[in-house]
């Protein structure tokens, strides 16, 4: 709990996480830290957590800051909602996190796919949907290729008045890497779409991670070594207070 201000949930954090940070260096002197911060809007009408609201991006961008000031990787953000379902609450809810979390320059994103009902439930369709904006954010984080290639210089004295890019050598040089292409949206035409099945996304989604787990292959392993690891998990499991194994 902090107070209700981002100013002062961003003084109270930066004093928890200093405070953390000096004791493990107390007790492991130079031992690597992360500062982390996880802010979340409040309903003041139920108790609720809220997300996707303005307060907690303002949080997140000045933590970033003091974590940069401090010299200190930053973990924080991801694409968090309220919503239950996979819907348009949970995609402006989420992209009104991930967004600041981009562009602040998170170093570790702890909750990027997958995050539903205040992150007390997962989705797989939530999950796909996530990944596919997690794709888009590393190719927008890459920023302006400047190369050559990047600036087309070459396109452009080739094309006069007129003319247009479709055709050309640069174009046709480029066409499988311009642009990145989302594996759930659909950017057919009306007609194609109502052809398809007239799905919505969270359909699209749910048929791509149906087919994921259908055609999932483990990766190879040497027998000895997945025996050895099988067993180490079974002890372990096996020694905690709890186990019922």
């Amino acid at each position: 709990m902090a107070p209700v201000t981002a100013a002062g949930v961003c003084a109270q954090t930066l004093a928890e996480a200093m405070g953390g940070m000096a004791l493990v260096q107390l007790v492991r002197p130079g031992a690597p830290v992360v500062l982390g911060s996880f802010a979340s809007s409040l309903s003041m009408q139920s108790g609720a957590p809220t997300f996707g609201t303005p307060e907690p991006a303002l949080v997140l961008y000045t933590m970033a800051a003091l974590a940069r000031r401090l010299g200190v990787p930053f973990r924080s953000g991801g694409n968090l909602c309220a919503s239950k379902l996979p819907d348009a609450q949970a995609a402006y809810e989420s992209a009104a996190t991930f967004g600041p979390t981009i562009l602040a320059g998170v170093n570790f994103v702890l909750h990027a796919a997958g995050w539903l009902e205040g992150g007390l439930a997962v989705g797989y369709e939530k999950f796909i949907l996530d990944n596919d904006q997690c794709g888009m954010a590393a190719v927008f984080v890459k920023g302006v290729d400047m190369s050559e290639n990047g600036q087309a210089l070459e396109a452009i004295k080739a094309n006069g008045p007129g003319q247009h890019f479709l055709g050309s050598p640069h174009t046709l040089a480029n066409f499988e890497t311009a642009f990145y292409r989302s594996e759930v949206a659909d950017n057919n035409s009306y007609e194609q779409w109502l052809e398809d099945g007239s799905l919505d996304a969270a359909q699209r989604a749910n048929k791509i991670w149906k087919r994921m787990l259908a055609e999932y292959e483990a990766p190879p392993i040497d027998p000895a070594i997945d025996e050895a690891l099988l067993d180490f998990i079974a002890r372990r499991k096996a020694s905690f207070p709890d186990s019922d194994v």
